[in-house]
């Protein structure tokens, strides 16, 4: 004799569904909650930021995993030099913004959004991707304030690589760069960029075309003449030459933080 399961009520599939739409809107808050905490942490500026940075072989190029096995900790030491230059012109608390680490090489790749991504799938994306960071790095015995993920592709393979991110949620990065030596520089500036992501600075170039927007997106807005601008601003990652013609900056060095994106990350002494 066999027995059929009875269907669940009208009732017990209602309360189902509000015990989870309750679970979910539990977990959001708690992430809006963590968000706030870390986003006043992180723009204190009394002491340095940490930045661990972890590498990862995107492609199964001997190349390119020789690049990754070949990285060391001064790779970085542009980055935290850069910051500390533009928080000296700022006036800020501390001369050492950010302190980066090199971890070790990751052979795990971080979960990928999906390009048709509405609110929701995002939303259930970036909790993926904060608990994929969390469980790849809780072995590192040294704190850190910032998680940037860099993933490393052989140029030869890759023409182009996705459009890298920065979330202040978990304060986490995830950069796709080029595994060559003469790209160490450039990956430099995008590592950066997404690095300010993290602690609340916003893109300052038109999605469009990727133009600079003025005034934010210009190194100098006041500069006489205008163009060509001397210096590219780190949150826009191109320098104007004249009207409608810029360039892709390859250093740091031709660099500066705006004053926009300084009031966004609480460099707040003499932006103006």
């Amino acid at each position: 004799m066999t027995t059929r399961a009875r269907p669940a009520s009208p009732q017990r599939v209602r309360w189902g569904k509000t015990l989870r739409i309750a679970a979910l809107l539990g977990i959001l808050v708690l992430v809006a909650l963590t968000t706030l905490q870390d986003r006043y942490r992180s723009t204190r500026w009394r002491e340095p930021l940490f930045v661990a940075i972890y590498p990862i072989a995107a492609d199964e190029s001997p190349a390119t995993l020789r690049y990754v096995e070949s990285l060391d900790t001064g790779e970085f030491k542009a980055i935290d030099h850069f910051f500390a230059r533009e928080a000296a012109r700022y006036g800020l608390g501390t001369d050492e913004p950010f302190r980066s680490r090199l971890r070790p090489a990751l052979e795990d790749r971080p979960p990928q959004r999906a390009a048709s991504a509405g609110p929701l799938a995002t939303a259930f994306w970036s909790l993926q991707l904060r608990y994929w960071a969390w469980r790849v790095s809780r072995q590192a015995r040294e704190p850190a304030d910032v998680r940037i993920f860099v993933l490393y592709h052989d140029p030869a393979l890759t023409r182009t690589v996705p459009h890298s991110l920065g979330l202040t949620k978990g304060l986490i990065g995830v950069v796709y760069a080029f595994a060559a030596p003469e790209m160490t520089a450039e990956n430099n500036v995008v590592i950066a960029h997404e690095l300010l992501h993290t602690v609340g600075a916003t893109d300052k170039y038109d999605p469009v075309d990727d133009a600079p927007r003025f005034p934010d997106g210009f190194g100098d807005p006041r500069q006489v003449p205008l163009y060509p601008q001397r210096y590219a601003e780190l949150m826009a990652g191109r320098r104007m030459l004249a009207r409608g013609r810029w360039e892709q900056v390859s250093s740091l060095d031709d660099v500066v933080v705006g004053a926009a994106t300084a009031h966004e990350i609480r460099w707040r002494q003499n932006a103006d």
